[in-house]
């Protein structure tokens, strides 16, 4: 995989096998990091796609300043605010009936492979959408904390106290659950 930005210039200059390999890339990355932050894992597939169909229609300049993997994850955090934006005013039911929790367990079973991380993935949901969203975003998908705060919308400052705040909480839900904490 390479960095993303090669893909797109070369969809930009007309290749469109280049955003199926971006859409291979991120997909399920953009899904994930949606899921925690909306909460919702049908919804985030939805906006994953609009964020893709986005690409697609709109052709957005990519100006270089952050990496592809910012940008694209910062396209699919203000496609769900347009979304919420534009729903805001319709009352929200529960899907619980038709929500098909085997689509999330593949692309989570796909994506992370190892059971601990699977076990932390579920122990994270636990946390409040910010400590979930910033640890997701640091650990899982390997942002930088400048990154980070760039698709949160916070300083680093912020990062670096959610972080921590979001550790402890995670360390008090894990050992709740008996899992033992080892500190490196």
């Amino acid at each position: 995989m390479d960095n993303g930005a090669s893909s797109y210039r070369r969809f930009l200059e007309g290749d469109k096998d280049a955003l199926i390999d971006i859409i291979g890339d991120y997909r399920e990355g953009l899904v994930l990091f949606l899921n925690s932050y909306i909460g919702n894992f049908c919804l985030a597939e939805e906006i994953t796609q609009e964020t893709f169909i986005k690409l697609y229609a709109e052709k957005p300049k990519f100006s270089e300043k952050c990496t592809f993997k910012t940008w694209l994850y910062t396209i699919g955090k203000n496609a769900f605010l347009d979304y919420k934006k534009k729903y805001s005013k319709y009352e929200e039911y529960p899907i619980t009936e038709i929500y098909n929790v085997a689509d999330q367990e593949n692309i989570e079973r796909n994506y992370i492979k190892s059971e601990e991380k699977q076990r932390l993935l579920r122990a994270m949901d636990k946390l409040n959408n910010d400590y979930r969203q910033v640890l997701y975003l640091t650990y899982f998908e390997d942002f930088s904390n400048t990154e980070t705060a760039k698709i949160m919308g916070k300083s680093e400052r912020q990062i670096r106290n959610l972080l921590y705040r979001s550790k402890e909480s995670l360390r008090k839900i894990i050992e709740r659950e008996g899992y033992k904490y080892e500190e490196a």
